[in-house]
């Protein structure tokens, strides 16, 4: 999620500004922030809530999660049985 903020014409001054949010899948997140970039109109302001490398976090932790199974198959990484991790719980 971002906040958009836009003005209805270029010549308005910065005070005058309206701010929009909103809320967007995933899946077109990317599309629409290609698509606001675009207008001159329009800053896109930071979202404090999301971090903007949380994209990269998550395929960081994909990848990672791919060389561990790799490691499990191949016998090179230990493992614990289910009912301890789930008494940690």
């Amino acid at each position: 999620m971002s906040t958009v903020v836009s003005n209805r014409q270029k010549r308005m001054p910065q005070k005058c500004m309206q701010r929009v949010v909103l809320t967007v899948a995933p899946r077109k997140y990317g599309f629409l922030m290609e698509l606001l970039q675009n207008f001159d109109f329009v800053k896109v302001a930071k979202d404090e809530d999301n971090d903007g490398d949380l994209r990269e976090e998550v395929v960081a932790n994909l990848k990672q999660t791919a060389k561990d199974l790799k490691l499990l198959k191949v016998g090179k990484l230990k493992t614990r049985p289910l009912k301890e991790f789930l008494d940690e719980l």
